[in-house]
């Protein structure tokens, strides 16, 4: 059985087309969070960016994001490990940890909907930017 790119090559030797595949479009990363200034633990909201398509959980405007929205961080091998805010089931970040991909993800699965199949998405469960009003009405509890 060949290996998977993803088993034998670290971040910074894939490719452009192969980091893009690492993304399990989770949408997670597109959350906003709220930071305790006093003790730096970060909470979650069920908002997202007002960019984000809710249904399929991708960038309406993915080339111009870091653009549009200066916030919006663009993931490289070289700020992962600065990038606190991942989600534990990033694939970025498990990958960083030496972990495995879960079987939800589109590269084990072979299905790029099992992420929202799953329940691993934002899917169905997240708000516009547009349509909230202050995040503290909005948090979900403490960031994973």
């Amino acid at each position: 059985m060949q290996k998977k790119f993803w088993e034998y090559k670290k971040l910074d030797e894939m490719t452009q087309t192969e980091w893009e595949q690492l993304c399990d479009g989770c949408a997670k990363c597109c959350l906003h969070k709220l930071e305790d200034e006093d003790t730096g633990v970060i909470y979650s909201t069920n908002v997202v960016c007002q960019y984000l398509n809710q249904h399929t959980c991708q960038c309406s405007d993915y080339t111009s994001r870091s653009t549009l929205v200066p916030e919006c961080i663009t993931l490289s091998s070289q700020n992962l490990d600065q990038v606190y805010f991942m989600p534990s089931s990033c694939s970025y970040r498990l990958l960083t940890e030496g972990k495995t991909l879960p079987q939800w993800h589109p590269l084990i699965s072979g299905n790029k909907e099992s992420v929202h199949e799953s329940g691993h998405s934002v899917q169905g469960k997240v708000i516009s930017e547009l349509d909230a009003d202050n995040l503290i009405h909005h948090l979900t509890g403490e960031w994973e």
